[in-house]
């Protein structure tokens, strides 16, 4: 079981991966099946023969879990998602497939920080990990401000469409969710303000996605003029 969310967890991470270098030029196929791929599989199963001798006598959710194992994995990948986006020219030929693709990031991220704070004990002091999620939030912020001004240049080149406005309405949401959780686990960390109100900042913001959800259904088709 440990092993089969290991290598769906990692499949879904290699392939955002791939697609965010394709998207930016840089060809990642060559070097799945020489490097990448030969490393990752044995990895994944060293990693969960570990974690069933560790968790062998320990009733625990496997969600926390997973989440150590992949808040690492995830900062490597932003990291160099960064280093690629950041070098690679201009992109702002590139259509609405990068803005749902960092959308897409932004959840994977907003996941990983969800199902952390959820499961945590809110009385323990800050921790090693507890900092490694505040890196990951910014990489990920850092990523996708990248991207953002690339599409923002598109649009103000070429205009709005349903399907860009809908992504873009949605990345902004992703964004302003995960800036003020990056603000709030930094003052946690600092000892400046409790766990709590990290934990109500998440829960309280869930209410706007669906609020543009209903914006979207409801709002867009007259707009657009497509009913």
């Amino acid at each position: 079981m440990y092993y089969t969310l290991i290598a769906i967890g990692g499949g879904v991470l290699l392939g955002l991966t791939t697609v965010t270098f394709s998207l930016a030029g840089v060809d990642l196929e060559p070097y799945l099946d020489t490097w990448i791929l030969p490393l990752c599989v044995p990895a994944a199963l060293i990693v969960a023969a570990w974690l069933v001798e560790a968790k062998q006598n320990v009733v625990e959710n496997i969600a926390p879990v997973l989440t150590r194992v992949f808040t690492p994995l995830t900062l490597v990948m932003l990291l160099a998602a960064f280093v690629v986006l950041a070098t690679a020219g201009d992109l702002a030929d590139v259509d609405r497939e990068l803005l749902i693709l960092m959308d897409a990031i932004l959840v994977l991220v907003l996941c990983l920080l969800l199902y952390s704070v959820s499961a945590r004990d809110p009385l323990a002091p800050p921790s090693f990990f507890d900092g490694l999620q505040v890196l990951l939030v910014v990489a990920a912020l850092a990523v996708d401000a990248v991207a953002l001004t690339a599409m923002l240049t598109r649009i103000a080149e070429f205009g709005l469409s349903p399907n860009k406005t809908a992504a873009l309405g949605l990345n902004l949401l992703l964004l302003v969710h995960l800036a003020w959780s990056a603000v709030l686990a930094t003052a946690f960390l600092r000892g400046r303000r409790p766990l709590a109100d990290l934990v109500a900042w998440q829960t309280r913001f869930l209410p706007a996605y669906a609020g543009w959800a209903v914006l979207v259904a409801v709002v867009f088709p007259p707009v657009f003029g497509f009913v």
